[in-house]
């Protein structure tokens, strides 16, 4: 008798670590739905947010930054499924950031609005600066440039829907062909290439000028050459709505 409730003791925790690493597992992998749906709802295929109406509804949002607590990236886990990961924070935080100060007319309102440690990660204080620079450019993807947000009318459009690991690389390719062949992002001709600043501040992702010119012709429907003068716009901070 002893033996038999040893072994069906037994039994049963296997199962529920079985059934604990199956649902750690789906829940890993539907972690983003939440942030998709609030996209969905509140962000144009434009990029435009309605702030207005998500700041009367916020919950979804924090309780989605909070259920990303629960996950820590680590070694296990893809390069696709971290660069999802803290894209996906990224935007979902600078969103909180302005919901919390709205109505305001720029992120530039808010007091260094990129030093603020806004997210405790592992007992690890994160600001958005620490996100991106730490993080996000550390591994050596030139394209979250495109997909990360910094709510502002000059700003790569805010996706209206969650990154993911399995859509991730049509994803960047994506909103990279998307900000560089928009006219009110870049303005491009063979002749004079007018340029986002995010190329200039971000210079050594993309590397030398012949490197740069490749990159934009890898996703511009107009080709530009070493001939061609390249210029920088200036950046309007305006608020994304």
């Amino acid at each position: 008798m002893k033996l038999f409730l040893l072994v069906f003791f037994s039994s049963i925790q296997l199962i529920n670590i079985q059934l604990s690493k199956e649902n750690s597992r789906f829940i890993k992998k539907n972690i983003h739905s939440a942030w998709d749906i609030q996209l969905k709802k509140f962000v144009s295929n434009e990029g435009k947010v309605n702030y207005k109406d998500w700041k009367n509804e916020m919950a979804g949002l924090e309780s989605y930054i909070n259920n990303l607590k629960r996950f820590i990236p680590n070694q296990k886990w893809s390069k696709n499924e971290i660069l999802s990961y803290w894209i996906n924070a990224y935007n979902a935080l600078t969103v909180n950031l302005i919901l919390k100060n709205y109505p305001i007319k720029s992120i530039k309102n808010i007091e260094k609005p990129w030093d603020k440690k806004i997210f405790k990660l592992n007992n690890i204080s994160y600001s958005l600066n620490d996100i991106e620079h730490k993080i996000l450019r550390k591994m050596d993807e030139p394209r979250i440039h495109f997909a990360i947000n910094c709510a502002s009318l000059s700003c790569p459009k805010l996706l209206n829907q969650a990154f993911t690991s399995n859509r991730l690389e049509n994803q960047l390719k994506s909103v990279t062909d998307d900000f560089i062949n928009n006219q009110e992002k870049n303005k491009i001709t063979s002749e004079v290439a007018k340029i986002s600043k995010i190329f200039k501040w971000f210079s050594s992702d993309f590397g030398s000028r012949k490197e740069l010119i490749e990159f934009i012709n890898m996703h511009s429907k107009l080709i530009i050459n070493n001939s061609t003068k390249i210029y920088f716009l200036s950046y309007d901070w305006s608020l994304n709505e």
